[in-house]
């Protein structure tokens, strides 16, 4: 390995993102070339012309942008999870605050279904599927305000049912249960208020489908101010890897510093599940394939682990729009299907039982 590892690692994934940016636009139903054949093509009727600018601005590159932008939330708030939690297996869906940001959303559609003067006076079935996918910023602030909210309430809630963070078993079981709990919740709110139910089942999916300009520009805003904020905190990460003790003894008031870390996590993790849904995995596994190539401070991992996790989730939906073209998977399920194995083969690698009974 190079004495300076993170440059040449920064370097790959700018090269990845902007290779996967350029391939998202090309990969779709309405094949790239004859995309530009059209766009080209002076002859071409202007409303055929029209129509394919339409498709690369309005819906690929959005998407595209979108889709790294997620995943770089979420790549931020694994790394964020699994430093303050000191645990290599934490992040956003195993701590529920993933599941607490989707009970959020899930009350805020039960609300904007019945608000026809928000949503516009088309068919209820066309105005529960804008109140999730619109591009309105009124929709998508209360939208993300609303997951925001749960996401702070489930963290709390799986740390108070953990007492703590000291038991690394008991965490994670607290997480898996808060999960659980709150995703019962969510479906009661969809069987109850059938106006959310073709809107939710959408969002239970995952996808980067319906993500517009304005979401874009609304997670790009949040993630610029949380990789900011996450870069200053992240001091008290290193502090916490080598001991609760010794971070103290460095002088770092804990308490309100975590709570600004907590914060981080739930803002990061809310935005993206507001825009695009439950994704799985991509958080747990963007900050250890970012340490399985280099060994640096949370400083230079925050943003590593930011952008892996954003070449991870163009990739995915790429493959997602590919693999049964000219249909395609809901990127949700293609990332739970490939981190579910991830998360076997990590289980596997830390089998042996550790000093605080964690996996």
């Amino acid at each position: 390995m190079s004495a300076r590892p993170t440059p040449r690692l920064a370097g790959v994934l700018l090269l990845l993102s902007v290779s996967l940016w350029a391939l998202g636009v090309c990969v779709g139903s309405s094949g790239f070339e004859n995309l530009l054949l059209t766009l080209w093509d002076t002859a071409s009727p202007a409303a055929d012309r029209a129509y394919a600018w339409q498709i690369v601005m309005d819906i690929r590159l959005p998407r595209t942008l979108g889709a790294w932008t997620a995943g770089a939330l979420l790549g931020l708030a694994g790394v964020v999870a699994q430093g303050l939690f000191r645990n290599p297996l934490a992040d956003p869906y195993l701590l529920g605050s993933a599941s607490g940001a989707s009970l959020g959303v899930a009350l805020a559609l039960a609300l904007l279904g019945g608000l026809p003067a928000l949503l516009g006076e088309a068919g209820l079935g066309a105005r529960v599927a804008s109140s999730l996918f619109t591009g309105h910023w009124g929709i998508r602030l209360g939208l993300t305000g609303a997951a925001f909210v749960g996401a702070v309430g489930a963290v709390l809630l799986t740390l108070t049912l953990a007492k703590g963070v000291a038991h690394t078993l008991r965490l994670l079981l607290a997480g898996v249960i808060v999960g659980v709990v709150l995703g019962a919740a969510a479906s009661l709110i969809m069987l109850y208020s059938p106006d959310s139910l073709q809107a939710m089942q959408a969002f239970l999916l995952g996808s980067t489908a319906f993500i517009s300009w304005n979401a874009w520009g609304l997670m790009a805003g949040v993630w610029l101010l949380l990789i900011v904020l996450a870069w200053f905190l992240a001091r008290v990460l290193d502090g916490l890897s080598l001991g609760e003790n010794t971070a103290l003894s460095l002088g770092l008031p804990l308490a309100p510093l975590r709570a600004a870390l907590v914060g981080v996590l739930a803002l990061a993790t809310a935005t993206a599940v507001a825009q695009t849904g439950l994704i799985a995995f991509v958080g747990l596994a963007a900050p250890h394939l970012v340490r399985a190539v280099v060994q640096v401070s949370y400083r230079e991992q925050v943003w590593l682990a930011s952008g892996m996790g954003g070449v991870l989730l163009v990739a995915a939906d790429i493959l997602a729009r590919a693999l049964i073209a000219p249909q395609e998977l809901p990127v949700g399920v293609l990332t739970a299907l490939l981190g579910g194995g991830y998360l076997l083969w990590l289980m596997h690698r830390r089998s042996a039982p550790t000093a605080t009974g964690g996996l």
